[in-house]
């Protein structure tokens, strides 16, 4: 780091679970945000203060004047940009030292697995079972940390999957595919504009300790939010030795 970032991160390396060490894993690492909405805004801001050195966007929707209650990366000056292009403006007006990557559609298949296979965590903020699992199967395979979050009307949720640690869960033993098409959407259910940010900073903080190697992090553990009380509560999980996506059989 030159005297600049240390000035500028001089409050995490302050930290003695991450200093200059840690702090420099921050810098030096890339991470895959999917989706650049409720969850993905202050996710991908908070990443870009802390130092991420190169942080992806990816999603394939525009803003919308409906997105701005919630979706802080955004403005009205925005309206009908790509969300990733609205993102990046915003990224390096928070830090202009990263480096910010768009891809400007909804990625699946060999792109998504190139794209995880390149990060070093994904934060899953995307709003639909579809992707959450597509991305889950492509962190399995290619054995990177994911960072998964959902929000709706006042009820948020996070979890932590590791699949380089050998007996740990993925996505897919807590919320089995099943391939069914319905699902709660922001769009009709609402969402209460506070609770992505909580969200999202959760998901945000988990992949800084995951990158700076700072803390634990919430393997096993589903976290549970009712945004009307402030009542937080987890329920604990573990690997579903039938599991379609990570079983030893299956990777095998």
């Amino acid at each position: 780091m030159n005297d600049r970032q240390l000035l500028r991160y001089s409050r995490h390396i302050l930290l003695d679970e991450i200093g200059i060490a840690g702090q420099q894993r921050l810098v030096d690492a890339s991470a895959l945000i999917i989706g650049a909405g409720g969850l993905g805004s202050p996710a991908a801001l908070y990443l870009a203060s802390a130092g991420v050195g190169r942080i992806t966007l990816a999603d394939g929707d525009t803003v919308d004047l409906t997105n701005l209650q919630r979706q802080i990366l955004h403005s009205e000056e925005r309206l009908g940009q790509s969300k990733v292009a609205s993102g990046q403006t915003a990224l390096h007006g928070i830090n202009p030292e990263i480096h910010v990557e768009v891809v400007p559609q909804r990625v699946s298949g060999g792109a998504l697995a190139a794209l995880v296979a390149d990060a070093d965590v994904v934060l899953d903020c995307s709003d639909n079972f579809a992707t959450r699992h597509a991305v889950n199967r492509a962190c399995v395979s290619h054995r990177k940390p994911l960072v998964s979050g959902a929000a709706i009307r006042f009820a948020g949720q996070f979890a932590v999957f590791d699949s380089r640690r050998g007996d740990g869960p993925c996505y897919n033993c807590l919320f089995p595919e099943t391939g069914e098409a319905d699902e709660p959407r922001c769009a009709v259910m609402g969402v209460f504009a506070p609770l992505t940010g909580i969200i999202g900073t959760m998901q945000a903080a988990e992949a800084l300790k995951l990158i700076a190697g700072a803390g634990e992090v919430t393997l096993g553990r589903l976290w549970l939010l009712d945004g009307l009380t402030m009542d937080w509560r987890s329920v604990r999980f573990g690997r579903d030795p039938r599991c379609a996506v990570c079983a030893p059989s299956t990777l095998s």
